[in-house]
């Protein structure tokens, strides 16, 4: 395994030989906070934390064993969240933007520049100017992406089509009002946007890799995938984007953000599910993008 990239942005980690066509990136466990930022915000180090995929990176460091690249956020997703458009400025917490056409995601205050974190805590007291989000977007932002999109361009070439599988986790809470009351709730969701980002078969192997290693799962519902896999599954092209949630209060105390008991153990049962996974993009079991 090599680390590649130097921008504080992201760090990449790179397998020895890259034998799939699935890239694996957490864009939301970035943890490093600047200095200037903590002193702009209200909020406190644990409540600024809410936000983060805490101990996603973790949890999927061992894709670059099975031959996948391995994309990691390192600036943190309250200060810019690199699952949001480069346009998606929120004119509620920066200064000089116009309103657009709405967009539920900056109605909600999680813009590309955040105005909340989770349960609608603000992270502001005032405003930021423009010029700073730009700065945020090209510093952090543009390098993330920019390096996401050559790893997907290179498995492309490579293996004749790219999987990406973009690496989340969501609060226990999320799941209260998914299926009829009573219903066991679902460990892990898959997002493909409806279809629209992976071919099925892409998405039931993914599914089928989580079912047989003991988790229930769902699709779609709550969380569909935001830009991400709207922007990189083009199913069409041979390009898939499957977005993955997993239950954070499965491995971590979701109130102290710690690794809880059963980290070690879910850690060793998602190792065999990355495996499954980063086996769909082996070249001799590529897939028909147009289902």
């Amino acid at each position: 395994m090599t680390d590649s990239g130097t921008n504080p942005s992201y760090l990449l980690r790179c397998p020895s030989a890259r034998t799939t066509s699935v890239v694996f990136a957490s864009p939301h466990s970035g943890r490093n906070y600047p200095a200037s930022f903590l002193r702009k915000i209200v909020l406190d180090e644990m409540q600024v934390r809410s936000s983060e995929d805490a101990f996603v990176d973790d949890l999927f460091q061992s894709a670059v064993d099975h031959g996948a690249p391995l994309l990691l956020a390192q600036s943190p997703r309250a200060y810019l969240d690199l699952n949001r458009g480069p346009d998606e400025l929120d004119p509620a917490v920066i200064d000089g933007v116009r309103r657009i056409a709405h967009n539920p995601r900056i109605a909600s205050g999680l813009g590309v520049i955040p105005r909340v974190v989770s349960n609608g805590r603000a992270i502001y007291s005032g405003k930021l100017t423009l010029s700073e989000a730009h700065e945020r977007i090209s510093s952090v932002w543009r390098p993330y992406h920019d390096t996401l999109q050559t790893l997907m361009d290179k498995a492309h070439a490579d293996f004749g089509e790219a999987i990406l599988v973009d690496c989340h986790s969501m609060p226990h809470e999320a799941l209260e009002d998914v299926g009829p009351p009573g219903a066991t709730r679902p460990d892990v969701v898959l997002g493909d946007r409806f279809g629209a980002a992976a071919a099925s078969s892409v998405v039931e192997r993914i599914e089928a890799a989580f079912a047989s290693a003991g988790f229930k799962v769902a699709r779609n519902m709550p969380f569909a995938g935001a830009y991400i896999c709207q922007h990189y599954g083009r199913p069409s092209r041979r390009h898939h984007a499957v977005q993955i949630e997993i239950d954070r209060s499965i491995y971590m105390n979701e109130s102290l953000i710690k690794p809880n008991a059963n980290f070690k153990a879910f850690k060793a049962a998602l190792d065999g599910v990355i495996g499954e996974i980063a086996d769909i993009g082996r070249p001799a079991d590529l897939h028909v993008a147009a289902e």
